[in-house]
């Protein structure tokens, strides 16, 4: 959800008139997107770690700062999605038809209200399909943050499979609860797209 709130400014950055933004951001979405996420979960990991030290030891502390995996990784995941729902959003922004920012602009309504009002409720209609597949990828991705020690569900079967030597039945069964939660993710996209069709 981080991830596509994040995306969702980041659109509006590449989308508005100001150049610098719009350059940083297409910098941030070329960056994220191209490179892999593990190697994105490890830059924060550990850059994020040594920067605090070297802050630190400028106020005189020469002990270890070591930053929370959990944060690392539900960053690193939502700036990963982030890159890839701003392509999203932008694609839906540019699929609108320019007749209804002129109808908004005819009705003298502010250019924050009628995005607002008229063009952000058609970009969420047409953004759905591709946020669901972004959703689902993120959902993907979080397999990835075992490799910094976070106990998420493939670092724990992984453990029990080990402890247990039954890896089989504890990777069977991880494989079962993500299909799961990916057919109800689907079904719920698929839901509130119905609802924002006929709405």
């Amino acid at each position: 959800m981080l991830g596509i709130v994040l995306g969702l400014a980041v659109a509006f950055a590449k989308l508005g008139r100001n150049s610098w933004l719009a350059a940083a951001a297409t910098v941030y979405t070329t960056l994220l997107r191209g490179v892999p996420p593990l190697l994105v979960i490890f830059l924060l990991f550990f850059g994020t770690n040594g920067a605090l030290m070297w802050i630190a030891r400028g106020f005189g502390y020469a002990g270890y700062i070591e930053v929370d995996a959990f944060t690392v990784g539900v960053l690193a995941v939502a700036f990963v999605s982030a890159a890839y729902s701003s392509e999203v959003f932008r694609g839906a922004h540019a699929a609108i038809p320019k007749g209804q920012f002129e109808a908004f602009a005819a009705l003298g309504l502010p250019p924050v209200v009628g995005l607002w009002t008229v063009i952000m409720p058609q970009m969420l209609r047409l953004a759905l399909p591709g946020l669901g597949n972004v959703w689902i990828l993120a959902m993907k991705e979080t397999t990835l943050l075992s490799v910094i020690s976070l106990a998420e569900l493939m670092r724990v079967v992984g453990l029990a499979g080990r402890t247990t030597g039954q890896p089989f039945v504890f990777y069977g069964a991880a494989a079962i609860i993500y299909l799961v939660l990916i057919a109800m993710s689907s079904r719920a996209f698929k839901a509130v797209e119905a609802r924002m069709r006929w709405a």
